[in-house]
């Protein structure tokens, strides 16, 4: 029985959302769990006091993909450099598993174990577009897992178990809810606001979240045009918003997607066009391909044809198909497939 495991990667909040519950679904199997991530991105926030883990490291590293020249060779060089320091870490606490999510902080951690031998690595892919540094290191997994690729042997993909247990069907469009995510979005900001007297007409109650950056503007923007919403920049209970929503719009990264699905919640996607690979779009493509969801550019936003979707959207076919489309417990599935490699 492997009493310590390794999870790693991070960056950014869809990452370390998967590293989250595979450290809690490790944890409540009885394991010791050690996270190794970066002191760029968001990793300190999400994990530096956690009690959980046995060790927190944050390794001094960054990400090579949009860096050129000298900048690109120091960071790769200094990614192999921190490796070795990780290898100690997994040969001191005889570690034999190490899940990597992905994401640049995942990179040393990630050689380190294909350099030990008798260490297994399993990646976890949140996007439809594989990411850089999963594409470097997926054959040399021992299984990896996704929602979008063929190769994963579970499909499901991990959810908080509460996302399902406060999911309805929708049938009646009362409430309709703006997610830009915790930094905002302006693109979905300035769009919803073009639309809010509109929707003030129509009866439609707005919830709205503006991103930190964005909020006084936003919520001094619904004042003067006389609409009110319940505006606020940032909660980490966004699934109480989702609750009161019959309709969203929102970016479509991964770990936001499939929690719309998992609400039965159905939304209209407006990808973040920077996004690496253009993965948002592709993450939502695959709703759209099944008609589960609406999908549009931002440069393409056309206010009377979002509202002629409103007008016209059979939200309870949609709402009943997101149901089918993500089941729950994917983490206890991907956790058990992971332990049965011995």
């Amino acid at each position: 029985m492997i009493n310590i495991v390794v999870v790693t990667g991070g960056g950014t909040g869809g990452h370390l959302k998967i590293a989250d519950v595979f450290i809690d679904e490790f944890v409540k199997r009885g394991f010791e769990v050690i996270y190794i991530g970066s002191t760029y991105g968001q990793d300190r926030t999400w994990f530096e006091n956690d009690k959980r883990i046995k060790e927190i490291i944050f390794l001094n590293t960054s990400g090579v993909v949009n860096k050129k020249g000298i900048k690109k060779i120091f960071s790769l060089l200094n990614i192999f450099y921190k490796a070795f320091y990780c290898l100690k870490i997994l040969k001191k606490y005889e570690v034999k598993k190490v899940i990597s999510v992905g994401g640049f902080s995942a990179a040393s951690a990630s050689i380190a174990t294909i350099f030990k031998k008798d260490c297994e690595l399993f990646l976890h892919e949140q996007n439809s577009k594989i990411g850089a540094l999963n594409q470097k290191t997926l054959k040399y997994t021992k299984k990896a897992y996704s929602s979008f690729h063929n190769f994963s042997p579970v499909k499901d993909y991990p959810v908080d178990l509460k996302f399902f247990q406060n999911a309805r069907i929708r049938k009646e469009l009362k409430t309709i809810a703006f997610f830009g995510g915790s930094q905002g979005a302006v693109a979905i900001n300035n769009f919803a606001l073009k639309i809010a007297s509109k929707l003030n007409e129509m009866g439609i109650k707005i919830i709205h979240q503006a991103g930190r950056n964005d909020f006084l503007r936003v919520k001094e923007e619904y004042e003067k045009l006389g609409v009110k919403a319940d505006v606020f920049d940032f909660t980490k209970d966004i699934l109480e918003k989702m609750k009161e929503s019959d309709f969203c719009v929102s970016r479509a990264g991964a770990s936001t997607l499939f929690e719309l699905c998992a609400n039965n919640l159905p939304t209209f996607f407006i990808p973040f066009k920077y996004a690496a690979s253009n993965h948002q779009y592709y993450n939502a493509k695959a709703l759209l391909d099944k008609n589960l969801c609406f999908l549009q550019n931002e440069d393409e936003l056309n206010e009377i044809e979002f509202l002629d979707i409103l007008k016209s959207a059979n939200l309870e076919k949609i709402s009943l198909g997101l149901k089918d489309f993500i089941k729950p417990k994917a983490i206890e599935k991907i956790v058990d497939d992971i332990l049965s490699e011995n």
